[in-house]
């Protein structure tokens, strides 16, 4: 359930922030929604791995700081981050 290398850079092309940018917080945030997603889908399948469930608790709760640090800091690109991965409603 890992990420294919293609998938990880048009994610990072979609979010990078500048040019030769694989770090920033919008990219971390938008690689974890798009693992937990994973995991999500393999949740509906096999419901009582609970191994795996530990993992997804541990990436929500990482991308759960990471967002609270970009609210933080910059709450208009917190707004563009949440409205474009469609997290909030």
């Amino acid at each position: 359930m890992s990420i294919s290398k293609d998938e990880k850079n048009t994610i990072i092309d979609k979010f990078k922030t500048h040019r030769g940018d694989s770090g920033s917080v919008e990219v971390q945030v938008a690689l974890l929604t798009y693992r937990i997603n994973l995991l999500s889908e393999h949740f509906k399948k096999f419901a009582k791995d609970h191994h795996s469930r530990r993992g997804l608790l541990k990436m929500v709760s990482r991308r759960r700081h990471l967002l609270d640090y970009l609210k933080s800091k910059d709450e208009t690109r917190y707004k563009t981050l949440i409205s474009s991965l469609e997290l909030r409603k």
